[in-house]
């Protein structure tokens, strides 16, 4: 069975709003300083990577293309070394943070700190692009590995240990990838098959549940009217 391309238009608009509505909602009670020293010689930024995967300073009042970072070997940089938060400071609010010597960079996300924006080809391999740094930053593309949540529409693949094991795959290549799904259990389950280059593959349906298992991570699984 195919997947319907009007539900799920619908399940990503019902997310949209919701994600709308918690940007305009409670303030978060968190203080912090750009550039706060906690001890000598240590320096603290704090970030925000959206859904799209788009890089913000975390206190920018406006998050939008023009106000995200885009240099690339600087995106590079910092998405290299994201790591679990496992420094003692702001872990509930900021569960990633990207260390660089003596400065950290705490993160927190709309949903998960590696963004799969495109999909492109080096020597008949497919790979999944993050960080809005070209072929700089890629992993490669497992179809069978692919994962969607029926409840948002997110469309999940796995990211390496250092970043959770999950990413997301952007809403727009996700919207093109979610085509080649098959559900022969029914839409209100995962998809079962995935059609990729005229090869049609058994989806795995226990990775996704073991990632966040085994990295208590806390996926964006939220819907409201």
């Amino acid at each position: 069975m195919k997947f319907s391309n009007t539900k799920f238009y619908y399940v990503l608009n019902q997310n949209i709003k919701y994600l709308l509505r918690l940007s305009r909602g409670q303030e978060r009670s968190l203080s912090y300083v750009q550039g706060q020293e906690p001890e000598p010689k240590v320096r603290e930024y704090f970030y925000y990577i959206d859904h799209q995967g788009m890089l913000f300073l975390d206190d920018s009042k406006m998050k939008n293309f023009t106000s995200c970072f885009k240099e690339k070997k600087f995106l590079e940089f910092f998405f290299k070394r994201i790591r679990m938060n496992t420094t003692g400071r702001y872990a509930d609010e900021f569960p990633f943070v990207s260390l660089c010597g003596r400065e950290r960079n705490y993160i927190r996300c709309d949903d998960l700190p590696i963004v799969y924006t495109h999909i492109i080809n080096k020597c008949n391999t497919d790979f999944l692009t993050y960080g809005y740094a070209g072929d700089l930053l890629s992993t490669e593309f497992i179809p069978q590995q692919i994962y969607m949540l029926p409840l948002t529409g997110r469309v999940y693949h796995p990211a390496e240990d250092r970043y959770g094991g999950i990413g997301l795959i952007k809403s727009k290549l996700a919207i093109e990838l979610s085509k080649n799904f098959e559900f022969q259990n029914g839409e209100a389950q995962p998809p079962t098959h995935f059609v990729w280059k005229n090869n049609k593959y058994e989806l795995d349906q226990d990775w996704f549940q073991e990632k966040i298992k085994q990295y208590n991570l806390k996926i964006n699984t939220t819907i409201s009217d």
